[in-house]
């Protein structure tokens, strides 16, 4: 196994930044970002107190660490443990108002979990999060086709402090090197993202990504949330929540814990079923256009 740094601590200064002014991005231009670059931040979505409350209740969590590196960390499924500010984070209005917008359909959450890049975190491979024929460490719940993560940041992400890292664009290529199943130490073209905490970076799963070394002498934290659209199923059956579990959520978030096997496709479909429509503005070339300013709140 490679357990050598990504970057090193001179490369940090000179690495690609991106440049966008995000909090002036309209909802339209919002979708553009995450369909044609893979990815797009959204500034501000959790308030100081949300931050310190999801921060405090992520904290009690015991955490594992993974197989390259004790200094990156995580604990998953934080929807079944008692952090209920955590909890509420999955049904953000101003989140899930986009994630809408952009799916055009109900959502369904795939996961729910915490990360934490501690100093000394050598960085994470360049990869991404989409297996069309699952995988050993995602298994078939990676199959999905449509499905975005949303990064929310607990900690400000500076260049020293594993920021975010993306190669913009890959989830479009039909070359080889795009085989969603290789990884990179890293890229020529990879783009270092840095933002405050309380902002989220959403990211096409099948977009390559990864973060920097923690080269700091703090821990970067971040909730991570996934979504799909409700048609998008994964290709075979997967273990599913258990019943009781989901009764015991607040009312409001249990719809977003349905079935992770809903799928709503029509095998069987002819080539020319009754009652085909002329209009979809979701697949028009002028999507982008016409939608209003965002709403962060």
């Amino acid at each position: 196994m490679d357990i050598s740094l990504t970057n090193t601590r001179e490369s940090l200064a000179s690495a690609r930044r991106a440049d966008a002014d995000w909090s002036s991005l309209t909802t339209g231009q919002r979708i553009r970002s995450i369909e044609l670059d893979g990815y797009v931040v959204i500034p501000g979505l959790l308030s100081a107190g949300q931050l310190d409350a999801i921060r405090e209740e992520l904290s009690r969590l015991p955490t594992t660490a993974v197989d390259y590196s004790e200094h990156q960390r995580g604990c998953a499924n934080l929807q079944w443990t008692n952090s209920p500010t955590t909890i509420r984070a999955i049904v953000l209005p101003a989140m899930v108002g986009f994630l809408e917008t952009l799916f055009g359909d109900e959502l369904i959450c795939t996961s729910c979990a915490y990360a934490v890049s501690q100093p000394g975190h050598p960085g994470i491979a360049i990869h991404t999060d989409a297996q069309p024929y699952g995988s050993k460490i995602f298994g078939l719940a990676a199959s999905s086709p449509c499905l975005v993560r949303v990064l929310y940041y607990l900690d400000d992400l500076t260049p020293e402090r594993s920021p975010f890292k993306v190669i913009p664009r890959s989830h479009l290529s039909l070359h080889s090197d795009g085989n969603p199943y290789r990884r990179y130490l890293s890229h020529d073209d990879e783009v270092m993202v840095t933002c405050q905490a309380g902002s989220a970076v959403i990211i096409n799963q099948k977009v390559f990504h990864a973060n920097y070394p923690n080269d700091s002498n703090s821990d970067r934290r971040m909730l991570a949330i996934a979504y799909r659209p409700a048609w998008a199923g994964p290709i075979g059956e997967i273990p599913d929540h258990d019943p009781e579990q989901v009764a015991m959520l607040p009312p409001e978030v249990r719809p977003f814990f349905r079935s992770l096997n809903t799928r709503k496709i029509d095998y069987d479909l002819p080539n020319r079923p009754d009652g085909m429509s002329r209009h979809a503005p979701g697949i028009s070339p002028r999507r982008y256009d016409g939608l209003g300013p965002a709403d962060n709140r």
